[in-house]
């Protein structure tokens, strides 16, 4: 067996263990109430994140291009109570016009 299989099974392992360790360590009881506020914001947080390093992030440098304008109109026009297709069809478009200008 190669080195990534060894991998892909280890990987497969530690998942499940810890999709495990929940159910069993907390054994049916209820959360406390402050972590169940900080889990209620990890979702958000974790979205937030991802949108930033795939917007800015080029390896290890930061970069700005066509993506940051269709960023910055979703943030305006759902800042603006606009609908989220609006929003996303928005900053499709917006991105293409730039790339298509510049």
């Amino acid at each position: 067996m190669s080195a990534i299989w060894v991998t892909i099974i280890a990987l497969a392992v530690a998942t499940t263990a810890l999709k495990l360790a929940g159910p069993l360590l907390l054994g049916g009881r209820d959360l406390p109430a402050a972590a169940i506020g900080v889990i209620e914001l990890l979702a958000s947080a974790l979205l937030a994140a991802l949108v930033v390093v795939e917007t800015f992030g080029k390896g290890r440098s930061l970069t700005l291009d066509a993506r940051a304008l269709g960023v910055a109109f979703a943030a305006v026009v759902l800042a603006r109570r606009a609908p989220m297709i609006v929003a996303v069809i928005g900053a499709a478009v917006v991105t293409a016009l730039a790339r298509a200008l510049g």
